[in-house]
């Protein structure tokens, strides 16, 4: 309205000024005699002029006599001679004065146009690079519109989150058929909040929506409502959900909600006039101001979802978290399926097996293990893309890019090939252990040596005690089969026992696995925020003794894990003896290439 208004003085303003230029214009042309200069000394001769104005170029003055009801005239001056000469042979003349309205004008113009240009060629884009933008639009949204299937996306393109895939193509259904699902006086959730680990396809979703629904998709992030000026964050908010209401129906997509609602107060902030929380109430406000019935709907993506203002995840705000984890092995084989339309594979690629290597992955893993199976074909010239590339690709992106140029001495490289040898017998030996895919003294990535790759043989979703001490035995194994072998320890074993130390942790302190500290909890899993973490700011619950007791704890269960390590190594010394030295001439072994890798239980030897 206030823009209206100020339009509406502008066009008054400029019909006055072309009133009184009309006037002024009428009243020159009803009262003053244009006369030719020839004219005006005929006139000056006979004593008409009763008075003149000299000016530069033009005389101006009344007559005695009135000369076609115009008491007034003007007339342009002339050089005296040519006039004196003109008049001798009776040639009527008069005088002229240059045009230079178009030069005057362009003389004011250009130079305005010229700053203007340089401003906003300059000037903007130091601005934009500040974080200031346009003055005229700081307060606007930076909301991408798209409509119907501009986005290039549709639920066809999204694979493995079935369940959450569902729920939004409810959410579709009633954008397109709202009168259905209102019959019964059931209303649409308001807003609806994708919660889920970063590259599980939070955001293809949403723009999976986009392209099915057909109606005007708002897509911003929560970061770009935020800048240094106070008020901005929520002025974007009000300017987002009119421009939504002005194309309803339609769907308004946050990214990265964290940014925009993390939890009041918290961190320390400055209080209640702080950018971001002006920005919050803002929002909160206008979840509260509109009606679900109208066709808006509203979905945010966040991956911390603890840090969200508990006002935010009430009912009646957003309503539904729908959560988009972690594909399990067929939705890792159906995004796999998705992905290989992209290139050109060969004949022969089990993508059961590729999903059975590759637990743990998101979607966006595995697109991107899809490409780097399509560059290690390209580099070998390769027509298709086959299995072959797939196996180095998944080691590419778990051990790191190979580095043939790191070249180990003798010793080195023998005291690398027995720690991995033990690794993969010690994992071969144990039952329920992830059978070994492929063990490789090839040093890879940053400070990795070699690398022992096992293959679950299913998704796990429940690990018990025996599970987890296996599984600290296996990391064990490299360092126990240096100290049978070599009787000292190297600094090769790193990061096994970072890892080792980290289970026997949350075997001890979250999973209550030690009779001796019993079944409590004493380190609760807690997503502090970054400030308290910087700081060492972590809260111990329990006593000094208790600390004791869980430290002793850890230490028994890593010392057991080494000793269980070291007595499957000495019953098999002779495959560790005999696998190492294969290793060493070979570089890399798999099962099929020694026998012993291969799982003694059943099970695991089905799996193979």
């Amino acid at each position: 309205m206030e823009k209206k208004n100020q339009l509406n003085f502008w066009y008054l303003a400029i019909t006055i000024g072309f009133v009184f230029l009309f006037q002024s214009l009428w009243v020159n042309w009803r009262s003053v005699e244009q006369v030719p200069y020839s004219e005006f000394e005929k006139l000056l001769a006979q004593g008409q002029i009763e008075e003149v104005t000299v000016r530069e170029t033009t005389l101006q003055g009344k007559l005695r006599t009135p000369i076609g009801g115009r008491n007034y005239f003007i007339t342009q001056r002339v050089d005296p001679d040519i006039a004196k000469e003109l008049a001798d042979k009776g040639i009527k003349f008069t005088g002229g004065t240059e045009q230079t309205f178009l030069r005057d004008l362009l003389s004011w113009v250009v130079p305005v146009l010229f700053f203007f240009g340089l401003w906003m060629l300059v000037f903007r884009k130091m601005a934009e690079k500040q974080g200031l933008g346009g003055l005229m639009s700081v307060g606007k949204s930076k909301a991408k519109v798209y409509v119907e299937k501009e986005t290039g996306v549709t639920f066809d393109d999204v694979a493995g989150v079935d369940e959450a895939k569902a729920e939004l193509e409810e959410i579709v259904d009633f954008l397109k058929n709202p009168e259905q699902y209102g019959r019964l006086g059931a209303r649409i959730p308001k807003g609806i909040l994708l919660v889920g680990p970063p590259g599980t396809g939070k955001t293809l979703l949403a723009r999976a929506v986009a392209g099915q629904a057909g109606v005007a998709f708002f897509s911003i992030s929560g970061s770009e409502f935020v800048e240094m000026f106070v008020g901005v964050g929520a002025a974007r908010v009000r300017d987002l959900f009119e421009q939504a209401r002005q194309a309803k129906p339609c769907i308004i997509f946050i990214d990265e909600l964290d940014a925009l609602g993390r939890a009041r107060g918290a961190g320390g902030g400055l209080g209640g006039h702080d950018e971001k929380e002006q920005t919050l109430n803002q929002l909160l406000s206008e979840l509260d101001g509109f009606d679900p019935r109208e066709g808006i709907v509203l979905l945010a993506a966040t991956n911390r979802p603890e840090i969200l203002d508990p006002a935010l995840l009430r009912a009646g705000r957003f309503d539904r978290q729908v959560v988009v984890d972690r594909p399990d092995k067929e939705g890792r084989v159906a995004i796999l399926k998705v992905h290989m339309k992209k290139i050109k594979a060969g004949a022969g690629i089990e993508l059961e097996q590729v999903a059975a290597i590759t637990p743990g992955f998101t979607g966006a893993d595995i697109e991107n293990l899809v490409n780097e199976a399509a560059l290690f074909a390209t580099r070998r010239d390769g027509e298709h893309v086959i299995m072959e590339d797939f196996t180095k690709a998944v080691e590419r992106l778990i051990a790191g890019i190979e580095k043939r140029s790191r070249v180990l001495n003798p010793q080195e490289r023998k005291t690398v090939a027995y720690h991995e040898m033990g690794h993969a017998l010690v994992a071969s030996a144990l039952p329920g252990a992830d059978p070994v895919h492929k063990v490789s003294i090839i040093p890879r990535g940053i400070g990795a040596l070699g690398y022992t790759l096992q293959r679950p043989t299913e998704d796990r979703f429940l690990i018990s005690t025996g599970d987890l001490k296996n599984k600290m035995a296996v990391l064990m194994g490299g360092r126990a089969a240096e100290k049978l072998i070599f009787n000292e320890i190297s600094t090769g074993a790193a990061d096994d026992l970072d890892k080792v130390t980290e289970i026997a942790r949350q075997m001890v302190t979250r999973f209550g696995m030690t009779e001796a500290l019993g079944q409590s909890v004493y380190e609760p899993q807690r997503q502090t925020f970054l400030g308290e973490a910087a700081l060492g700011m972590k809260t111990k619950e329990y006593s000094e003794e208790t600390a004791r007791e869980i430290d002793l704890a850890i230490r028994a269960l890593v010392d057991e894990a080494f000793t269980r390590a070291t007595a499957v190594l000495k019953k098999r010394r002779r495959d560790l003896d005999k696998g190492s030295k294969l290793l060493l001439e070979r570089e890399t072994l798999t099962p099929e290439e020694f026998a012993p890798l291969i799982p003694a239980d059943s099970k695991a030897g089905a799996g193979q």
